[in-house]
């Protein structure tokens, strides 16, 4: 068990409502494997979502379900652009853009569809990869002005002129449990290059490639640690983006990610533990080849485990214990069904592995907009009646962990 003690180490309760400090001393209670007065539930909803979910039911145009169901907590997300730059608008009209970020790549966003699709890199060879030179890690635009990014501008939804990170922190602290999060270096070479030619890069020049993944690692510890600094005592936790596996296994052989990416993982954790902020790790796909790995670490939360992947929450509580936390992990392919009593079953499923703490409820990935509002807001009521400590599901629903 991670053994890592956040009491009263972050989040100060100076302009924090008492609602807001339960809801923190609830999560802290979790991540050191405790029964708070229940188990935590928030989310990552999308845009296509949060439209369905106001329509279906009956809600305002600014409706938003952080606040609606006053959930437990909530990310931030800083500029992570290795180069500090607005966006080339390539294409622009009422159906689609085309843009290119600061991650020098372009990137086509149809606003029928959830998620864009990348086209092309500005970094497209590996000697350009070796040759780049980025922004300061530690510039303070990243934290403190307005201006585009790619992770908070182009994703299910499209924004220009993201506002200061800081100014997001200080609004939601009030309200919610804020923490802050930083890419490693799998999700910036995913952004910066594509993954294709990451991969073939590690496979045609696995040394070379190792030298740019360390290059890289160092430069987005740097810009965690500036995050930090900047959050000056406002962060609560800290979330580490890094898929690194798909459907069936990672990306890489479990060998090369711990010698080149691993590292880089483990000091970013720490660097979060050293400023008082547990971790929460998300990464999609199977990583359980690697899985003990994050426990290895120090890792107080995995997210999203997904079940499409083979990534059953109550099956690794089953097997780890509470040697780490859990968050997620619940079935979106069945919240999609909208069969009340299917949800109903999935719900009670995965609170099985909230016993003895340890464990936040969300998604096994986000909240699509295959998700209709009416069952979404059935899921938030189950949660919050059964996800009552001691966990008191249905008999016919226990299983062991």
């Amino acid at each position: 068990m991670n053994m890592f003690d956040t009491r009263g180490q972050t989040g100060g309760g100076a302009g924090r409502k008492e609602n807001t400090l339960r809801k923190l001393e609830r999560l802290r209670a979790t991540l050191r494997h405790e029964e708070p007065d229940r188990v935590p539930i928030s989310d990552f909803f999308w845009g296509g979502f949060i439209e369905r979910w106001r329509r279906e039911l009956g809600l305002s145009p600014d409706a938003n379900p952080y606040y609606h169901y006053d959930l437990d907590w909530i990310v931030t997300v800083p500029n992570m652009d290795p180069w500090i730059r607005p966006f080339e608008m390539l294409k622009e009209d009422a159906e689609e853009v085309v843009v290119k970020t600061g991650f020098g790549a372009t990137l086509h966003k149809h606003f029928q569809y959830p998620m864009p699709e990348m086209r092309a890199w500005e970094t497209d060879t590996f000697q350009k990869l070796e040759a780049a030179q980025f922004d300061d890690p530690r510039d303070r635009r990243r934290f403190f002005a307005a201006g585009d990014n790619q992770i908070a501008g182009v994703g299910d939804g499209f924004q220009r002129n993201t506002p200061p990170w800081i100014e997001t922190v200080r609004s939601l602290r009030p309200d919610f449990p804020v923490y802050g999060s930083m890419i490693e270096v799998s999700e910036c070479l995913t952004r910066l290059v594509g993954q294709h030619n990451a991969l073939l890069w590690m496979g045609e020049f696995p040394e070379r490639m190792g030298g740019v993944i360390e290059r890289l690692g160092a430069y987005y510890l740097e810009m965690a640690e500036a995050e930090i600094e900047a959050g000056a005592g406002r962060l609560d936790g800290f979330v580490i983006w890094g898929d690194v596996a798909y459907k069936k296994s990672t990306f890489m052989s479990p060998a090369y990610w711990r010698a080149h990416f691993k590292p880089w993982v483990a000091r970013m954790i720490a660097a979060a533990h050293a400023a008082g902020l547990p971790v929460i790790y998300h990464g999609c796909g199977n990583v359980q080849a690697i899985f003990a790995d994050y426990i290895e670490m120090g890792v107080d939360a995995y997210n999203p485990l997904e079940a499409k992947a083979g990534m059953d929450v109550v099956a690794l509580r089953r097997r780890h214990g509470h040697a780490i936390g859990f968050c997620g992990g619940s079935d979106i392919r069945i919240w999609e069904t909208g069969d009340r009593g299917a949800i109903r079953r999935e719900v009670f499923r995965t609170l099985n592995a909230a016993r003895g703490g340890g464990y936040i409820f969300q998604s096994d990935h986000s909240v699509s907009s295959g998700v209709s509002g009416p069952a979404y807001d059935d899921i938030v009521k189950l949660v919050r009646e059964f996800g009552r400590y001691p966990i008191a599901i249905p008999a016919e629903f226990h299983e062991t962990t």
